[in-house]
């Protein structure tokens, strides 16, 4: 017990523990902001991943589009549903 009173009246000690209180609760990068703003970092490499893949898709899309005609015809009926002025187009949406 004498110990442990010894160590409490340790100037060095004290100011140890006080900045470890501090910086751990009261700073303003204290472990809660440090928890956020890891899974935020997290997040964002997630959604960085889904647009790195968007983009490839997309880019593969705009070539086959250059480089075939036929594409650029499949491709506007299939995504925007245009249709030539002789035909009659139906949707069929799947539940």
């Amino acid at each position: 017990m004498k110990h442990l009173f010894n160590l409490l009246k340790n100037k060095y000690f004290l100011a140890i523990i006080i900045f470890a209180v501090w910086m751990l609760f009261f700073d303003k990068n204290d472990m809660i902001s440090q928890y956020g703003y890891s899974t935020k970092v997290s997040k964002l490499k997630q959604d960085k991943d889904f647009y790195l893949k968007q983009t490839a898709s997309v880019k593969k899309d705009l070539n086959e589009l250059d480089s075939n005609l036929n594409m650029v015809e499949k491709f506007a009926r299939e995504r925007y549903f245009m249709k030539k002025d002789n035909e009659d187009v139906f949707v069929i949406v799947k539940k």
